[in-house]
């Protein structure tokens, strides 16, 4: 076996892969609740590895390599190899597409921004391409700094106050940034003048259209350096992304639409904690071949999960399979919020079905539940959607597929989905679920939609306050009592308040 390592100051990760296949990925944080949880003081995720060790049933002595792709390695009984970073990054988005030759490009935060890559048969090259001072993942950054969400999560919270007037952006806001393939270049006093903009923001409305021109104007660069790139390796027609920008379902969307490649993959994790993955998979010889996103950690019905709940001493009814998804159904037409919890748990940074909070999208005051009562964020805050893959296209204007959650998505009738969006939005995220998803969750799909016409629901990641997405049975009783939540599904063991 060889184990992965990424994420070392924050999002620690570990990946274990065969010499035939990726096996199972974890991130520290699932199991020690800590929200972006490094290594531990021993120089690994400890945790992490011993619970991917545990699901295979091997032990560490089964082991026989291990590559990182950053400068803290572990003092486990194992050789070790550290990769460069840039190059962990491309390897996690190449290895795991579907692409046996394509053009790779990493925006990453810190040096360099940006470094390009060449895949084909399994084996990177890097492609000449100096980069000159900080990169679009910083500009990102700071951008979201400038409008007040300096914390923890701030480019997301930026991201979805620009997504609420996508359609309308300020007009008046003057073109800050340029870019020549090899460096970001900036208006002199655009800082300044960013923050004079903010602060005469009276309102939301006008603080939104300030920033969904200052991201649309970050789309442009990418636009531009993609066109780049794309000259500069003309017989490719394939294109992977990697590093922390791709993050972002907008910055996405606008690579896919613009048509510069054929084929555009953004892989389940493009941050440091998918570089474990890209680490396995290299030191193992393997890929490129797409992986599943549910390669986490998974709990018995009988000895883990009726174990926890008889524990608690919780009342609860343990029914049959049709009848969860019938049960299910039945709690959401009634708007009311379902914790879901299925097989192997996803891996990633979004709730892909295994581990999630349902919702019903057309259900009166659902934004206004899920902001207010559960989430506790600002009303402006939309929600995304997972949709059974084969009817996105009859519903939703946008990417051909996003499995893992990764593009934005316009509704062709956004009247029938108003109340899943804040009041002048007009795109959203959507996961596209195909038959790689957990199947219970896709049958509940399929089943929603005979039952409403439109088989799709909110899906947001199923955690407490400040918390990372549960991973165990007692994390999932134990967010589900602290909240807001109505219904808690675990397997097909029912709980309801």
């Amino acid at each position: 076996m060889y184990l992965g390592l990424g994420g070392a100051a924050r999002h620690g990760c570990a990946a274990i892969a065969d010499d035939r296949q990726l096996l199972g990925v974890c991130e520290q944080e699932r199991l020690t609740r800590v929200k972006g949880a490094g290594f531990n003081p021993s120089g690994l995720p400890d945790e992490a590895i011993d619970a991917l060790l545990g699901l295979l049933g091997a032990s560490r002595g089964d082991i026989v390599h291990c590559a990182i792709a950053e400068a803290s390695r572990g003092d486990g009984p194992w050789p070790v190899s550290t990769l460069d970073h840039q190059y962990g990054h491309a390897s996690a988005a190449y290895l795991t597409s579907p692409h046996e030759s394509a053009t790779i490009v990493v925006c990453d935060h810190g040096g360099p921004g940006v470094s390009v890559w060449r895949g084909d048969g399994g084996t990177l090259a890097p492609v000449e391409w100096p980069w000159d001072g900080a990169g679009i993942a910083d500009l990102y950054t700071e951008c979201s700094t400038l409008l007040g969400f300096a914390s923890a999560g701030g480019d997301q919270r930026f991201e979805s106050l620009a997504r609420m007037m996508a359609a309308c952006p300020d007009e008046s806001v003057p073109a800050f940034f340029a870019t020549d393939g090899h460096r970001v270049v900036a208006q002199d006093g655009w800082r300044a003048r960013v923050l004079d903009l903010e602060r005469s923001a009276t309102d939301i409305g006008r603080k939104a259209r300030l920033a969904a021109a200052l991201q649309a104007q970050i789309g442009e660069l990418v636009l531009s350096l993609i066109r780049r790139v794309r000259d500069a390796v003309p017989t490719s027609t394939r294109l992977c992304l990697g590093g922390g920008l791709f993050h972002h379902s907008s910055i996405n969307t606008v690579v896919r639409q613009s048509g510069l490649f054929e084929r555009v993959f953004v892989p389940v994790n493009p941050g440091n904690a998918g570089l474990a993955v890209g680490a396995a998979m290299h030191d193992a010889g393997i890929g490129p071949a797409r992986v599943s996103a549910f390669l986490g950690p998974s709990y018995d019905a009988e000895t883990d999960i009726k174990a926890t709940l008889d524990n608690c001493k919780l009342h609860y009814d343990l029914v049959g399979e049709g009848a969860v998804i019938d049960t299910a159904i039945h709690h959401l037409q009634q708007g009311r919020l379902v914790g879901w919890f299925e097989g192997r748990m996803e891996w990633g940074p979004r709730a892909l079905g295994a581990r999630a909070i349902l919702a019903n999208p057309f259900s009166p005051y659902v934004l206004e539940n899920l902001n207010r009562f559960l989430k506790r964020r600002e009303v402006w805050r939309g929600y995304a959607l997972s949709a059974a893959a084969p009817s996105v296209a009859a519903h939703f204007n946008g990417p051909e597929e996003a499995p893992f959650m990764e593009c934005d998505y316009h509704p062709t009738d956004v009247a029938r989905f108003r109340r899943v969006m804040p009041s002048e939005a007009s795109h959203l995220r959507v996961q596209t679920v195909t038959a790689d998803g957990p199947p219970r969750f896709r049958a509940l799909l399929d089943a929603f939609g005979d039952a409403t016409g439109i088989p799709c629901l909110i899906n947001t990641s199923f955690n407490g306050f400040h918390e990372p997405i549960v991973c165990t049975p007692r994390d999932a009783v134990r967010v589900f009592f602290g909240s807001g939540l109505d219904v808690l599904i675990l397997d097909r063991f029912v709980l309801t308040k």
